[in-house]
């Protein structure tokens, strides 16, 4: 037989790690301004630098990433930074009735005359 070392996930090991990983994103965050937390572009970096920190450290204790554990860190950090980041919901309304009748005549207008001009010239086919 063939002989597979398998090595377990060190979960405790991870979460000692992880929190190095929160605490360099968290300094990384002084530099931009609060009122731009929500503007990704102007913290791209650093959590692309936390994300990689995260699979780092995970992959070092032998667990795979994400997973769980290394999913609810993340989700702390995010409520610690953008839990005031909600996008806005467009609340849609139907247009007063007059231009919600008109909108829907019109098509049906265009519809019925075209459907008698295809006849019509259907059965005026010898003159044209």
């Amino acid at each position: 037989g063939e002989y597979q070392q398998t090595r377990l996930c060190n979960e405790s090991l991870m979460l000692e790690k992880l929190p190095v990983c929160g605490k360099s994103f968290e300094e990384m965050m002084k530099k931009v301004d609060s009122k731009k937390w929500c503007n990704l572009t102007e913290f791209i970096m650093y959590y692309d630098n936390f994300t990689q920190c995260t699979e780092r450290e995970a992959n070092s204790a032998s667990c795979f990433w994400p997973n769980p554990l290394a999913e609810g860190f993340i989700t702390g950090i995010h409520k610690q930074f953008f839990s005031n980041c909600t996008s806005d919901k467009v609340h849609w309304e139907d247009p007063p009735d007059e231009i919600l009748i008109t909108l829907i005549l019109i098509p049906v207008m265009l519809t019925c005359a075209m459907i008698t001009l295809v006849v019509w010239c259907s059965k005026r086919s010898d003159i044209l």
